[in-house]
């Protein structure tokens, strides 16, 4: 029988992570320790809605980042300002959860912010009350996956980072052990 391999990322977490937190915020119980439980990636691709092909174009680039296939999102609301009505494929979207959500984590943090421009690091105020992160990218040609001649259009993405830490304090600390890149 072959024994599952854990990811370096997931592997740092459960050996070193957790006993710093542990320690350093006080908890009571192991189960305290805030974790990240998902990670979603959303790409509104706005133009679909004159030519579906768009669609399909970012369906593939997000399946070669992800390595699982998007979720077409449709609009709920008909705007006329835009020509859109209620139903059409407006965006796309990927929940990566377990070994799939911490080699996408590993691969960002240590691949892919790195080949942005002029990367200073990312911002410390995009977290919620609830402790989730959320990263806007503006290009989806900084993964390696991605071959920069044939995309025919460059596109941004949200990546937000969903955790069980109760605050921004406790989420903060767990994202950044785990070598997010924060602006100084």
């Amino acid at each position: 029988m072959a024994k599952a391999s854990v990811n370096r990322l997931e592997k740092l977490y459960k050996d070193k992570i957790v006993p710093e937190l542990f320690k350093e915020k006080q908890y009571k119980s192991v189960m305290q320790v805030p974790k990240i439980t998902k990670i979603v990636i959303n790409q509104g691709i706005g133009d679909a809605v004159q030519d579906s092909k768009r669609l399909d174009d970012a369906v593939a680039e997000l399946t070669l980042i992800t390595g699982q296939k998007p979720l077409v999102t449709k609009a709920k609301k008909s705007l006329a300002a835009f020509k859109l009505r209620e139903g059409m494929p407006i965006g796309a979207k990927v929940t990566l959860r377990g070994k799939r959500m911490y080699e996408f984590l590993d691969r960002l943090i240590s691949v892919a912010l790195p080949r942005v421009r002029d990367f200073r690091g990312v911002s410390k105020t995009s977290f919620d009350k609830q402790g989730n992160y959320t990263l806007g990218i503006k290009e989806q040609i900084i993964f390696p996956e991605i071959d920069y001649d044939k995309v025919k259009k460059v596109r941004g993405m949200d990546i937000t980072i969903v955790t069980t830490a109760n605050n921004k304090d406790d989420a903060f600390s767990l994202i950044q052990k785990i070598g997010m890149p924060f602006v100084k």
